[in-house]
């Protein structure tokens, strides 16, 4: 293999710590390094900040390329961003689904037009302060295979945001920090004085800066008042496809398993603790044997249907006739919105919603009615689900060499958002769909959202809920 000074990197600087010292070991290893800083996002409105935070993180980009000895540049990729990621972020919205923007800005931007920009620069590989590592092996029968390993820092671990590359994409990127634990990363930035070295972590729209959301998505989808529905715990006692969701979980336990679990234990990612397995409890055998129907309508989460009928009644002295809602057993009114659009499955904040004991949590939208759905605690079992469905067109595999065939199942670990611990889970290949059955329940399932799956520390593969 060449020696390093021949091979000329990319490194997308982005003013941060990460991509600050990733840079600065490449330079370290011998490399040709030049840093390319790109601005995506032209709008300063709807930051929380309100000013242009790119112009600052360029500057210090800036000075830490000077700092370190490297060429500068800059590229703006603006339209291609707002055409590839902020648009479908808008199309999403509406339809009731909830996008990640970061694992689109990677597949679409830092690994697609910017990895364009900076070959035509001279560069044989593009890096960035992710907290994953790269592996390249060779198989049986002598191919290059890119594997993606969970990053070093548990705490840190960012392959998630990199669940939807190719074999193609990965034989072009570089992870120089995936094997080094945050504290180090702030340690060697402050032992070379870089710019950057106490600069607090980005927050936000990868590459949009911390935004107030339903501010951003307004910006194209009209607010449009209407109900919020506490829905109560009878609704799901008379629920069809609940008792079904139950009966067919059930059914599938192994013997000696007493009683199949609804209600997930977890609250938060900032209390989960590391999941650990405690084998599944369902029959692999029992599992194979459901019909593509019978997953397909697993796979449904509960809809809501709660009417309310209105009565007429006297108050006060002067007996003035008034309208209001009958009681009614699922559920009642709680509040108003500004459109079901801006709300998703599992958010707890800005619904302002008081008088209960705790936390409400958003359960479903339904966008054609414009009505939201609440339900009070984390044990809500509209926040509980143990099966979710990916369309074949969405089904993603970044191991090509794995791909699963229809028929086929296999154990791997999932997770359906960043930083959740990894769940232990059955995958179910039809020519439906995947189906992932979760030994546990999950909470806030979304759809829009991306569930990736590991074996071991490697991610293979991914796809859209």
């Amino acid at each position: 293999m060449a020696d390093n000074g021949q091979i000329k990197v990319c490194i997308g600087l982005s003013g941060g710590v990460d991509s600050s010292v990733a840079a600065l070991l490449l330079k370290q290893q011998g490399y040709d390094v030049f840093a390319l800083f790109m601005q995506n996002w032209h709008d300063a409105s709807t930051t929380l900040h309100g000013d242009c935070e790119w112009e600052e993180d360029r500057f210090v980009a800036e000075m830490v390329a000077r700092k370190i000895g490297i060429p500068f540049y800059f590229v703006d990729l603006s339209k291609e961003y707002r055409q590839r990621v902020v648009d479908y972020m808008f199309d999403e919205y509406e339809k009731g689904r909830t996008p990640n923007p970061d694992v689109l800005c990677n597949r679409e931007i830092k690994f697609d037009a910017f990895l364009e920009c900076a070959r035509k620069l001279g560069a044989d590989y593009v890096a960035t302060g992710h907290y994953c590592r790269k592996e390249t092996v060779q198989d049986a029968e002598g191919r290059t295979i890119h594997r993606i390993l969970a990053g070093t820092d548990p705490n840190k671990d960012q392959s998630y945001f990199l669940c939807q590359l190719s074999q193609d994409q990965l034989s072009r990127a570089m992870f120089p920090i995936g094997d080094i634990v945050k504290p180090e990363v702030r340690r060697l930035a402050r032992e070379a004085d870089l710019p950057s070295a106490d600069k607090k972590d980005s927050q936000g729209i990868c590459f949009v800066g911390k935004v107030d959301l339903p501010t951003f998505l307004q910006q194209k989808l009209k607010p449009c008042e209407g109900d919020v529905i506490e829905v109560y715990d009878a609704y799901y006692a008379d629920n069809e496809q609940y008792a079904y969701m139950t009966r067919t979980l059930s059914s599938l336990l192994k013997d000696g398993e007493s009683e199949v679990k609804m209600i997930t234990d977890y609250v938060s990612e900032d209390k989960a603790v590391p999941s650990v397995s405690k084998g599944c409890p369902f029959d692999p055998e029992k599992i194979g044997a459901l019909s593509d129907e019978q997953l397909m309508k697993l796979s449904h989460p509960v809809s809501y249907d709660i009417r309310f009928e209105t009565e007429t009644y006297r108050s006060g002295r002067k007996h003035i006739k008034k309208t209001r809602y009958k009681e009614n057993p699922y559920g009642r009114i709680v509040g108003r919105h500004d459109g079901a659009q801006f709300y998703t499955i599992g958010q707890r904040k800005g619904l302002n919603i008081g008088g209960h004991k705790d936390s409400i949590f958003v359960i479903e939208t339904d966008i054609p009615r414009n009505l939201i759905y609440v339900g009070e605690g984390h044990t809500h079992k509209g926040l509980s689900r143990s099966c979710l469905r990916i369309d074949p067109s969405e089904i993603h595999w970044i191991r090509e060499d794995l791909e699963m065939l229809p028929g086929e199942m296999r154990r791997y670990r999932v997770r359906i958002r960043y930083r959740q611990p990894l769940q232990d889970a059955t995958l179910i290949m039809r020519a439906n769909g995947m189906y992932i059955l979760f030994d546990a329940p999950q909470r806030g399932i979304t759809p829009g959202q991306f569930a990736a799956w590991y074996d071991g520390e490697e991610m293979l593969g991914s796809g859209v809920i």
